[in-house]
């Protein structure tokens, strides 16, 4: 099979069927057998790659976004910071960005199928590798005042006299913080962030191989349906992300290297750490399947003959003479896409390194130097920050703010907030679509949409409650500073610093780092017929020396979860809406020689701009409202205890502010094309003013000869 498009072999009879299967267009039915002609027919088929292609990219989505529902318990597996653990689901954008201007040139020069199945076994390799510190990591041990496999909520927690032997287990404790352990964490650092950049890699050559792709071999009629089939299942992967999250998370990190005798945790408790790597050894496992296929599928196959019955009746019956004379494939010649007569993508294949690099810096500045093409990037790079922020640390956000399992706040994204998100892109499609909206109008649509989306967004300020009294952080009755609240009361317990077993006292509502810290020398566990619940006694630190509860205290706001969610849902809807309008306003706003690259550098600026920098800037606006840090060898671990005012404020404030930017840009958008149809509006009137000048001077027998025209 000759390189070029296929479609322009002369049709021969007979050959309908061969034609839609991929057989080979050749007369007589002859020609010399080939790799092809030893592989299954189905793998010359352009359905069945759209439909391997979807799975692909589902489960691509689906491992790329693992992290983000599970990067509150990572951070509590490694004692991560927030602006880390941001960074590290960022440099998922690196490896991306370095390479995709690197694919686009070498794109037609290569075996697209199985530079995907390549990359997609990279990832699937990146997913299997971000499990790795599990393996290499000790078991979990979630009181670091327990030495060995010493039940943590038992004897540690207590308050022990001195010469009971806390000190050899504080002893322990600092003794475990040795080179060796710095290492290991680094070392398991390092893996997860190298992972992550290798999953950026393996991403490149998926989605933009694969649309070319389904682009040249379909049916130019069938070739936007398969892409809409192709993104529509896509959408679902950061949905089944999050879903995967909540099921896994529910499980102990542990799960395979349970203690004797077991753990007394349950998901409730602040100190739990769910089964993270679990997630992206099932993920991993479906990329390796959905790769598989891809390395069997030829170099080309013929391209498809005959559109498909029900589009074909879909389109007899809603078609318009306009959008005949714009959109209809049957004005370009068969085998080409309208991309593959844009500017750069025709010329790159043909061109050298050397003479693509010369071109590139001048249709480069010919597109940034486009007012309504910088300021729709800029409006996409406001919205794609809020969006990667948002979908980076809301999990960890309602944990904190309300008191909720990390598996729960997965499912509740999971449920709610992505399936509204791809609803508001599609609702945006339709409108579009149905009202054939021009430039001004699609600016007028995306205004409303960015405008109701930052009002939903103001009742989220006033939806929480302050951190509850936690002693000795936010409640200060002693002379100084300290984890005590009463002089005295914890001067025979020497508790450890770093020991965190969170016990609540409910008549007071103020919780207690540890038992110890609560001056509490006894135990008693209450079984019921669905759980068990543990009491600590003889607490001295306590009035009346009432038994407190082991776990942390309950927020009073629990109720509003629900509707935060459904708001959080409705405004990344109607922001959605934003979506396709924003992109015809590229689309239109370009030179058609352009067009292909300045989506290209559309969404590069979106990775560079946006989907880099916004999880880590998220991550260290949550950081500054820490109110006690967990130590670990002298440096600072992961966030205990957070000011909920405070991380409302800044939380939903970042993101208030990209959406008052992104309206900003709408808005001067819509200055400028308001003022650009004035100008056209002017520049048709003298038209229209010269025309019936030239017409009274003309005979009245030209006169409706003219109007015709």
């Amino acid at each position: 099979m000759r390189m070029g498009p296929v479609g322009d072999e002369p049709e021969m009879p007979g050959q309908d069927t061969k034609a839609v299967t991929g057989a080979e267009d050749i007369p007589g039915g002859k020609g010399s057998p080939g790799p092809q002609d030893w592989q299954p027919r189905v793998f010359h088929s352009i359905k069945f790659f759209v439909l391997c292609h979807s799975l692909l990219q589902l489960a691509q989505l689906m491992i790329s976004g693992y992290l983000k529902s599970s990067i509150s318990t990572v951070e509590k597996r490694f004692g991560l910071s927030s602006q880390t653990s941001g960074m590290l689901a960022s440099f998922n954008e690196v490896g991306n960005t370095a390479l995709i201007v690197f694919v686009s040139y070498f794109g037609g020069r290569v075996h697209r199928p199985r530079l995907i199945g390549c990359g997609a076994v990279l990832v699937a390799l990146a997913g299997l590798l971000m499990t790795l510190p599990h393996f290499i990591s000790e078991p979990y041990r979630f009181d670091r005042a327990s030495p060995g496999n010493i039940p943590a909520d038992f004897e540690p927690s207590l308050c022990l006299p001195t010469a009971s032997g806390l000190t050899p287990a504080l002893g322990l404790s600092n003794g475990s913080c040795s080179d060796s352990t710095e290492n290991q964490h680094l070392a398991v650092v390092g893996i997860m962030f190298t992972a992550q950049t290798l999953l950026g890699v393996g991403g490149v050559p998926i989605q933009p191989f694969g649309i070319s792709y389904i682009d040249d071999f379909a049916h130019s009629s069938n070739s936007p349906l398969y892409l809409g089939i192709l993104f529509a299942v896509t959408m679902m992967g950061p949905g089944m992300a999050y879903g995967l999250g909540g099921l896994m998370l529910r499980l102990y990190v542990d799960i395979d290297r349970m203690p004797a005798g077991g753990i007394s945790l349950t998901s409730k408790d602040p100190r739990w750490v769910g089964a993270w790597w679990l997630g992206f050894l099932i993920a991993a496992g479906a990329v390796a399947l959905a790769a598989i296929p891809y390395f069997f599928f030829p170099r080309e196959m013929c391209k498809e003959k005959h559109e498909l019955h029900f589009r074909r009746r879909v389109l007899t019956a809603a078609a318009s003479s306009a959008s005949k004379s714009e959109d209809s494939p049957s004005q370009q010649s068969p085998g080409e896409s309208p991309e593959k007569q844009d500017g750069l993508a025709k010329m790159a294949p043909d061109l050298t390194v050397i003479q693509f690099i010369k071109v590139f810096p001048s249709v480069l500045l010919r597109t940034l130097r486009h007012p309504i093409f910088l300021l729709v990037v800029l409006s996409q790079v406001c919205m794609s920050s809020m969006v990667a922020g948002m979908a980076t640390f809301l999990p960890k956000f309602l944990e904190r703010q309300f008191s909720i399992t990390a598996s729960y706040a997965n499912l509740l994204i999971g449920c709610l907030t992505i399936p509204l998100a791809i609803m508001g892109i599609v609702v945006g499609g339709v409108l579009v679509k149905r009202l054939c909206l021009s430039s001004r109008r699609c600016t007028v649509l995306c205004l409303l949409g960015t405008l109701l989306c930052l009002l939903l967004s103001l009742p989220l300020f006033f939806m929480g409650c302050s951190t509850h009294q936690i002693a000795g952080i936010t409640l200060q009755t002693g002379p100084q500073p300290g984890l005590e609240i009463f002089p005295g009361c914890m001067e025979s317990c020497s508790c450890s610093s770093d020991d965190f077993n969170p016990v609540c006292d409910l008549s007071a509502r103020v919780e207690y780092p540890s038992p110890c810290h609560a001056g509490c020398r006894g135990q008693v566990v209450q079984e019921t017929m669905h759980k068990s619940q543990v009491f600590y006694t003889n607490c001295s630190c306590v009035a009346e020396d009432a038994p407190v509860a082991g776990g942390s205290c309950d927020s009073a706001c629990s109720h509003l979860v629900l509707p935060f969610v459904l708001l959080v849902g409705l405004s990344a809807a109607l922001a959605s809406v934003t979506h396709t309008p924003s992109f015809m306003l590229i689309l239109r706003g370009v030179k058609k020689e352009d067009k292909t690259l300045a989506v290209g550098i559309q969404f590069m600026l979106l990775r560079v701009l946006a989907w880099m920098p916004s999880p880590v800037i998220h991550g260290s606006a949550i950081d500054t409202t820490c109110l006690h840090w967990a130590r670990s060898c002298g440096r600072r671990a992961v966030c205990r205890y957070y000011d909920h005012d405070l991380l409302r404020n800044r939380f939903i404030g970042l993101q208030f502010f990209f959406k008052t930017g992104c309206l900003v840009c709408f808005l001067l958008i819509w200055f400028i094309l308001r003022q650009h149809d004035k100008e056209e509006e002017t520049k048709a009137i003298v038209s229209n003013a010269g025309l019936q000048k030239q017409s009274l001077m003309s005979g009245p027998g030209q006169k409706s000869d003219e109007c015709k025209v």
